[in-house]
């Protein structure tokens, strides 16, 4: 009897033990909650520090345990970024916008995109200053819409042009017999060539010199526009590094003056009357900047799909057909929503899952109007999921098109025979097998051959219909061939040239409102089990952590093989192994 006592008393103290526990994390929650407020304070200056990584679209955590934890990742969204800059234009408290920042952690069509809203912001008549110690080659693009710019006298600016470089694996294959069999379609299919050549085909070399010009073309453009330098000047100056030293950057126009930071601050004060108080992005965004109000019952949905596409549920991370689905559904039956805008930032990947996404979007278009707009990239299968969209909106930097299809599967049979493995299989049936140590026979070739043929010419069809082409037109430019938003309108895969507020614009018109409230999709759910699951490391990522350990250029090589060895199914997937510098 006693020791039921204590066993009944042992599990009642366990769950008082529970509830005192989770009561503990919600008052943490609540605390830290209040604490977030932030109040914008009178002779502001809005500090632009873009090294945090920029997605477009980053949902609030809505677990208020991990929030208050600090268990999520840091991250900036793209589209509260962009807000924030709109409403710093009429906010009086905000007297101009500082761009210092170490680096500009987001892609190009992206950093485009903020810089063309600073150009918006600057036409209120607030100032835009710029200063850092070293500017990369993307931070200076961004920082040179400054009205004036700044670099410390010892530092210097990257400005050399694009560049690329692509690591092939053919000769490491033969080398050690662990190689990719690959089966695909498309003469530009380069997603794949690193496993088949050891150096990089004419056709591969063609896109990727076409679109590192046609980015690096909208860059000098827009630095030639705001700093008044011709375009053969600063091709020039790329050419010959004249921006290795503060000297040299001065002579070159790329910089206004060569100051200190302390030299900086007296700028600032010169230009806010003196007294300034600086506010980061992040704080203003928190003060709730970081979103456009509105009265308006009627909406315009934004669904963000963001990242691979693998066949299964989908996350923040990753596009799959099971959470983008259910946001395109529940658009679609909001009497209130009147357009639909899907944001595509993808290089592709399951062709099954574009298909499925492919399916509901379609449904989705015969009632209300879709428009897409493309971020950094919308190639491949992320060109699948957009081409049956009413209009078709991509920035000039966007990587695109890459209309083609892939099987992958890793082989070792070289390999096991050469440390005196041998692999016996047996089967009841004749039918197309594949081991990973046995040579692929001609039969499962076939079947495989096949089934990349059938879902490239679905593939083709259906931006055939989309985009009103016939099949020949749309093959002239497939063949997997990567295009930028710039080049994709002349090949008739893009209708214009924009932002995604171009392309919300533009969905408005055809629903034919004018006043409206943006409603952004999917919701992501992170479980507390998920968050609590910290690293020996802290809050740092597998990623960073292999980083860290491997450096940048090592670790990439590891991602590549990682990537193309959890591929499943045929693929509509871009050659993302292009690292552009």
């Amino acid at each position: 009897m006693k020791f039921l006592r204590n066993l009944l008393a042992s599990i009642l103290g366990f769950f008082i033990a529970l509830f005192l526990i989770f009561v503990f994390f919600f008052i943490i929650a609540a605390i830290a909650g209040d604490g977030d407020k932030v109040v914008v304070k009178e002779n502001s200056v809005l500090e632009l520090d873009l090294s945090t990584p920029i997605k477009d679209y980053a949902p609030k955590e809505d677990n208020p345990i991990a929030e208050a934890l600090e268990l999520t990742e840091e991250k900036l969204a793209l589209n509260k970024i962009i807000n924030a800059i709109e409403n710093a234009k009429t906010d009086t408290k905000i007297k101009g916008i500082s761009i210092k920042t170490t680096f500009v952690n987001a892609g190009i069509a992206q950093t485009q995109a903020i810089r063309n809203k600073l150009e918006e912001f600057k036409e209120s008549g607030k100032f835009v200053y710029a200063y850092n110690d070293v500017y990369s080659q993307k931070n200076y693009y961004l920082s040179s819409v400054a009205d004036s710019l700044f670099l410390n006298p010892v530092g210097a600016i990257d400005f050399k042009g694009l560049s690329t470089e692509i690591l092939y694996f053919k000769d490491f294959e033969d080398k050690y017999g662990i190689k990719m069999e690959v089966i695909r379609h498309g003469k530009y299919k380069s997603a794949v060539e690193p496993f088949l050549e050891n150096q990089m085909s004419e056709a591969n070399r063609e896109q990727t010199t076409s679109f590192l010009k046609s980015i690096w073309s909208e860059i000098i453009e827009d630095v030639s526009k705001s700093r008044n330098i011709s375009i053969e000047e600063l091709n020039i100056i790329a050419d010959n590094s004249n921006g290795r030293n503060a000297e040299t950057a001065l002579k070159s126009n790329l910089i206004d003056a060569s100051i200190y930071e302390d030299e900086y601050k007296e700028k600032l004060a010169s230009v806010t009357n003196d007294k300034f108080k600086t506010i980061s992005l992040e704080d203003y965004i928190k003060s709730g900047k970081g979103r456009v109000s509105s009265t308006s019952k009627d909406k315009i949905a934004v669904i963000y799909a963001q990242g691979d596409i693998m066949y299964g549920e989908g996350s923040e991370d990753y596009i799959g057909q099971g959470i983008i689905n259910k946001a395109i559904i529940k658009a679609k039956e909001d009497n209130n929503v009147k357009a639909i805008v899907l944001r595509v930032n993808s290089p592709g990947g399951s062709a099954l899952a574009s298909e499925l996404i492919w399916r509901e979007l379609e449904l989705a278009k015969q009632e209300k109007p879709l428009v897409v707009s493309m971020g950094n990239l919308a190639a491949s299968g992320g060109y699948y999921i957009a081409c049956n969209a009413d209009k078709i909106i991509a920035e000039p930097t966007t990587i695109t098109g890459s209309i083609g299809v892939f099987g992958a599967i890793p082989n070792f049979s070289q390999f096991a025979g050469n440390i005196g493995i041998n692999a016996e299989q047996v089967h009841t049936n004749n039918s197309a097998t594949y081991s990973v140590f046995e040579p692929m026979n001609q039969k499962f070739y076939d079947i495989t051959k096949e089934g990349v043929e059938q879902i490239y010419t679905t593939f083709v069809n259906r931006v055939s219909t989309g985009r009103n082409m016939t099949f020949e037109q749309v093959n002239e430019v497939a063949q997997g061939r990567v295009w930028t938003g710039k080049e994709a309108i002349e090949k008739g895969l893009v209708d214009q040239l924009g932002s995604l507020e171009d392309a919300i614009k533009v969905a408005a018109e055809l629903a034919e409102i004018e006043t409206y409230k943006v409603r952004n999709f999917p919701n992501y759910k992170t479980d507390l089990k998920d968050a609590l699951q910290l690293s020996p490391f802290g809050k740092a990522s597998k990623e960073e952590i292999l980083k860290e350990a491997m450096g940048d250029e090592n670790y990439q090589l590891y991602y590549n093989i990682n990537r193309m060895k959890n591929l499943k199914g045929i693929q509509a997937r871009m050659p993302f192994t292009f690292q552009i510098k």
